[in-house]
């Protein structure tokens, strides 16, 4: 795969990101939203009635725009670091790859020893895979990223304290005869 293939595939897989991110936007935009009228309940007076205090497709977009925004908003303060480190670290390496692989295809089109072409090949080849492997990765920490924001805002009101799930129940037997 030479240099132009490498870029036709970067190119690609941007477009393919850009489509999907504007899918995803039309797709939880409230134009597209519809709402349900229940007679039961739509007493306004009934204060027992469950609202979300977090968004999940707000903590979603904001992920989608910049990662760990959502995150920020659903209050996981600590996940902000763990997400930018993984990308940091990632760019880092498919940047270091990119290197080395433009490096080695410099000298696989101008070898300085011609005896060493098949070595200069084979570690081309390595670090281009290295490199795509990485932007790979970096794709799915985007997409795990995205994914934790809106399963975490809906998980944002869940109550797990035992003060009302705890309920003493006694087995009362009676032996007679």
């Amino acid at each position: 795969m030479n240099w132009n293939a490498s870029t036709n595939f970067l190119n690609l897989l941007q477009n393919r990101i850009i489509r999907f991110l504007i899918i995803a936007i039309l797709i939880t935009s409230p134009v597209w939203s519809q709402t349900k009228v229940d007679s039961l309940t739509s007493n306004k007076s009934d204060t027992s009635k469950f609202v979300m205090q977090k968004s999940p497709t707000g903590a979603m977009l904001r992920s989608m725009v910049f990662p760990g925004w959502g995150q920020l908003y659903n209050e996981s303060y600590w996940k902000v670091p763990v997400i930018w480190a993984a990308f940091g670290y990632f760019a880092y390496i498919v940047i270091d790859q990119n290197k080395l692989y433009k490096e080695y295809s410099g000298y696989v089109s101008d070898p300085p020893d011609a005896s060493k072409l098949s070595t200069y090949t084979k570690y081309m080849n390595f670090y281009r895979d290295q490199r795509d492997q990485f932007i790979l990765y970096l794709a799915l920490t985007y997409l795990v990223n995205i994914a934790d924001a809106y399963i975490d805002a809906h998980m944002f009101d869940f109550d797990v304290s035992e003060k009302d799930n705890v309920r003493n129940y006694s087995l009362k037997i009676k032996i007679g005869l």
